[in-house]
């Protein structure tokens, strides 16, 4: 038994500032029918909670607001024909790009020429920051309590100390105190701010917040609600220093603690995936090791800034409609949809297949004819990693002998006077260097080499 499968040019999951921008580069460069899809009630995603301004100066040359950005780029989502479907839960994609959607309008099957991963990142929680101590409530992520308090009107609490000094735990600080809540403090435990030096500035200094470096919480105290938390100086290998515990009362703990890229689907489909940024491995085009299959966005690495993730997404959506394009050409003169049709699929952990008596059972997919994704050409591509000072660099892979690629990259501490290089690993050849006077691991950078390349590079920088 087989269900019926619908089809789209190039897919679109997720709708916030990355997705939505990916939808219009695939529709602006040709692609038919672009669905782009949305579990929300609403378009914009992250960006409906984020009333402070700061966004647009690039996109739109202009400071407005989260909200008011996700509408612009929602206007625009609407004056082409992009096919918008909002509380639509994409549950599963294979490597065939065939999504599993449960809508309004039911579930349902789709086969996409092309697919854009944009579907954002979430935060760590209590348990993954590893914070000891009992379970009372008044203890919140950054970007919940931003919720709570900006979308629902909601108040959570009356003392608060912030854990973690990311963008989101800054500009809370500064939302706390426009909302009459005393904030104690932000601690962070590394040596440097985790946020842009301009919300340090303009949420914490210019409110006269206190932060906190080389600290962290230790303990959380409080039976019903919590009632204090104890915090502690770190060594050099971030431990806790015995001796330097101190308790601040508070009835609310924020944190901000960093955020992961939300790569379930990624995973199902097969995508290889960065230890280094926790999103996926990709190609000067975005594409990742599932072809056809491509990333952008907070799902790919964490942005700082909205614009940069909406500029990555224009990139993807355009790179995923050439995609669909050649695909559905060759579909059309016979070769891939044989292959399709034949190929097995590889199948995601849920529908993993059984071996009944010796014999693979026969899987979903190949019930459902959902066929193997094209395999990338060995030999056609080089590798970038990275060297000193450099925490990552984007892409990881890139076609042997294309020119004109620009790497996002971020450092691992602050550093001054900085050269960082794009170094051949064989030759030690220089395809491209530039001097910073000033980095930090809160800004992405990016670096672009002019000329074609055709050897593994390296990314580093040294003082």
């Amino acid at each position: 038994m087989s269900e019926e499968i619908g089809s789209c040019d190039v897919a679109v999951i997720g709708g916030g500032p990355a997705g939505l921008a990916a939808a219009l580069g695939a529709r602006r460069a040709g692609a038919g029918r672009v669905l782009l899809l949305e579990r929300e009630r609403a378009l914009g995603g992250i960006l409906n909670q984020c009333v402070h301004d700061g966004f647009g100066l690039f996109l739109y040359k202009e400071t407005i607001s989260g909200p008011e950005y996700a509408e612009r780029l929602a206007e625009d989502v609407g004056r082409e024909t992009i096919e918008v479907e909002t509380g639509a839960m994409v549950l599963d994609l294979t490597a065939g790009r065939v999504l599993r959607i449960n809508s309004r309008a039911g579930y349902r099957l789709v086969r996409a020429g092309a697919v854009v991963l944009a579907m954002g990142c979430r935060e760590r929680t209590r348990d993954q920051a590893g914070i000891p101590g009992t379970r009372p409530a008044g203890v919140y992520t950054a970007g919940l309590a931003q919720n709570l308090v900006n979308l629902r009107n909601l108040r959570v609490g009356s003392e608060a100390v912030i854990l973690g000094s990311g963008d989101i735990g800054l500009i809370m600080a500064r939302r706390l105190i426009f909302e009459g809540i005393a904030v104690k403090g932000v601690f962070e435990i590394m040596p440097w701010a985790g946020g842009l030096e301009r919300n340090v500035r303009q949420c914490l200094m210019d409110f006269g917040i206190p932060l906190e470096l080389g600290s962290t919480v230790v303990e959380i105290r409080g039976r019903d609600r919590v009632e204090s938390v104890v915090v502690a100086k770190v060594d050099e290998a971030l431990a806790p220093v015995a001796g330097t515990e101190r308790v601040v009362p508070c009835d609310t703990l924020l944190l901000s603690v960093g955020l992961i890229p939300e790569n379930e689907l990624s995973k199902r489909a097969g995508v290889e995936l960065s230890p280094l940024t926790g999103g996926a491995v990709v190609d000067e085009t975005l594409m990742t090791s599932v072809p056809g299959v491509f990333s952008c966005g907070n799902v790919l690495h964490i942005h700082d800034v909205a614009d940069w993730a909406s500029f990555e997404g224009f990139a993807a959506g355009e790179n995923a409609a050439r995609y669909a394009a050649r695909y559905a050409a060759e579909a059309a003169a016979g070769d891939m949809m044989a292959g399709e049709k034949t190929a097995e699929d590889t199948p995601c952990e849920a529908v993993r297949e059984t071996t009944v008596r010796g014999k693979a059972a026969e899987s979903p997919r190949e019930r459902m004819g959902i066929g193997k994704a094209e395999s990338r050409p060995s030999g056609t591509t080089v590798r970038v990693t990275t060297g000193p000072l450099v925490k990552y660099a984007l892409p990881q892979i890139v076609t042997s002998g294309t020119a004109g690629v620009e790497w996002s990259f971020r450092v691992t501490r602050p550093a001054r006077d900085v050269r960082v290089e794009v170094r051949g690993k064989d030759s030690g050849k220089i395809y491209a260097g530039r001097k910073f006077p000033r980095l930090l691991p809160s800004e992405l950078q990016k670096i672009k080499v002019k000329e074609a390349v055709g050897e593994d590079l390296e990314v580093g920088g040294h003082e």
